[in-house]
């Protein structure tokens, strides 16, 4: 029989954005709800250890030393692991991955997982982009619309504080928004510019994470206004950016519903096959090794979309020899990412009596403008772009002694740097799969996960097309010296993996129904990047956390009628 001390109303797998998310609205509602964190425990405020570290007291000024580097050949090639936010990421060493294909899988296993270091950039979907797979056949028809989640991105939307522009715009629907940061000078004529000159091109501020004026719900949150800092990736004093560990968690922990169990890794979730439904997972402490078994009516699994994939492989049962709720035999596959491989950029000598001073911690927007409203190109779907300008000093590095020093202290700028950078929606394919190894384990004894993901011919077509499209941009616009740029990095750098436990309308093309729950396995739910049917070209951040706080209404709601 269960432990009555180790038996919840509810059990979330995983405190990242959406886990967090799933904490809040249960322990909201009065549901004893645990929560497991791989990871190790971080404390809002108490554990930031360089939040407010200058850059001289870095003994690197902020640089990786070059060892670390050479044994971390995957994670320093990550934007945010740097030396004052690299104790936030797992190190290659600490889990390591079978690379089928190269793929570099940035993670973070800590309380708040990588709402700590994510980019904060929230964009909704539009109707477009749930309607896609339908219309062009590629994926399977995504379950819901944009009617069905419009609320729930509202409803998170004022909980967490999202800064943005109402653009009034059918391709980036408009939310619940606190008022924007400005766009630079460049960043506005570029935006002119291209409103004049193009029909169903945009460049708009960039939502984001961020409170630029926090409302009274924010200021209950323990929460102040952004500093403009753009040092989010420590951990921020202030709340200034949304975080599990600044809101959600912190808010489910005043309800006295929440148990947070650390270092606390998820080997499987265990199924009844008399009672036909999942009564609970098992779990390995990642210290000790211990084994322990937790239960609950309701389980949601949030461990971000490839460990979600691992957890769900490595529960097998005599119902579900392949994995849980895996009767499709699709569950690992139909894994999708964004394309960030392109860039393109370039100088613009305009508007010489200004210049950039201070941090922005977001800039402008190009929302997909390619096969919206029909077919028009030789590649399926298209690309979102950021677009950002800055102007900075000119260095003059000439010269020895006196000389030297007296050119490094000249105060002279420079032309405008312009750049853009592509976000691109790659398209699902059994080909790109997520399985488990056969024969090789992790120092718990969980089988490595064995990643074959690649791009594809749509992907090249997509890349060659941005850097043509906004090439041409850039010259109609007067910039000059532009450059193009195909980085060529493995899958995983954008850190947006999605898939391998799909929602769609039929369980036999499909993991998830409407609801993100288990079409075999009802009382399971996914809401983290796993459960995405296409990728879109958006952030899927808010995404996530407008469908965790769908299901988890949803869940409370059947349980309440005594279907779960």
């Amino acid at each position: 029989m269960p432990s009555t001390t180790n038996t919840f109303d509810v059990i979330v797998i995983g405190s990242g954005l959406s886990g967090g998310w799933g904490a809040k609205e249960f322990t909201e509602k009065g549901l004893k709800t645990l929560v497991l964190e791989r990871g190790r425990e971080v404390k809002h405020l108490k554990d930031y250890p360089t939040t407010n570290m200058m850059p001289w007291e870095f003994p690197h000024r902020n640089e990786v030393p070059q060892d670390i580097k050479d044994a971390n050949p995957v994670i320093s090639k990550c934007y945010a692991f740097r030396e004052d936010a690299m104790h936030f990421f797992v190190k290659d060493n600490e889990h390591p991955y079978v690379q089928e294909k190269p793929f570099d899988w940035i993670r973070g296993y800590q309380t708040g997982g990588k709402s700590l270091m994510w980019a904060r950039q929230t964009q909704r979907w539009s109707e477009f982009d749930f309607e896609g797979p339908a219309r062009d056949g590629y994926a399977v028809d995504w379950p819901i619309r944009y009617k069905d989640i419009a609320p729930w991105y509202s409803y998170v939307e004022k909980f967490a504080g999202i800064s943005g522009n109402r653009d009034n715009l059918d391709i980036l629907p408009d939310g619940e928004f606190l008022p924007p940061l400005d766009l630079n000078c460049v960043e506005n004529y570029f935006s002119d510019f291209v409103k004049k000159n193009y029909t169903n091109r945009h460049i708009v501020y960039d939502r984001c994470a961020h409170l630029t004026q926090p409302q009274e719900i924010h200021l209950k949150q323990g929460r102040a206004q952004c500093q403009k800092r753009n040092l989010c990736q420590r951990g921020c004093p202030f709340g200034g950016y949304f975080s599990s560990n600044s809101v959600t968690l912190p808010w489910a922990e005043k309800t006295g519903n929440l148990t947070m169990r650390s270092d606390a890794i998820v080997h499987s979730i265990i199924y009844d096959d008399k009672a036909g439904k999942a009564t609970g997972v098992r779990v390995i402490d990642a210290k000790t090794q211990a084994a322990t078994e937790y239960f609950a009516r309701i389980i949601f699994v949030n461990a971000a979309a490839l460990n979600t994939n691992l957890i769900l492989l490595n529960s097998t049962s005599s119902r579900f020899p392949n994995g849980l709720g895996n009767d499709s035999g699709l569950l690992g596959k139909y894994v999708a990412f964004h394309n960030y491989r392109a860039r393109v950029s370039g100088k613009y000598n305009g508007h010489l009596d200004k210049k950039t001073d201070g941090r922005s911690h977001t800039s402008a927007y190009i929302p997909r403008f390619r096969n919206v409203y029909k077919q028009e190109t030789d590649f399926l779907r298209g690309y979102a772009a950021g677009f950002s300008a800055n102007r900075g000093l000119k260095r003059d590095t000439e010269g020895f002694g006196e000389e030297l020093k007296n050119n490094l202290e000249k105060k002279e700028y420079g032309d405008w740097s312009v750049g853009s950078h592509m976000m691109g929606e790659t398209i699902p394919k059994e080909t790109n799969y997520v399985s488990l190894s056969p024969d090789q384990k992790d120092a718990w004894g969980m089988p490595l996960l064995n990643i074959s993901i690649d791009y594809d011919a749509n992907d090249d077509k997509m890349v060659k097309d941005y850097q043509e499209q906004l090439t041409e941009m850039f010259e109609k616009a007067g910039f000059y010296d532009i450059k193009t740029t195909d980085s060529k990095q493995a899958p995983g750098l954008d850190i947006h993996e999605m898939g391998g436990v799909r929602m769609g309308l039929d369980s036999k093309t499909s993991l998830l129904n409407k609801w993100n729950q288990l079409h075999h396995c009802k009382n399971v739910f996914v809401t983290d990047g796993a459960c995405m049917t296409s990728t879109s070209t958006q952030n899927p951040s808010l995404t996530y956390m407008a469908l965790t706080a769908r299901a988890a209404d949803y869940a409370m709601g059947e349980m309440k009628k005594g279907e779960l």
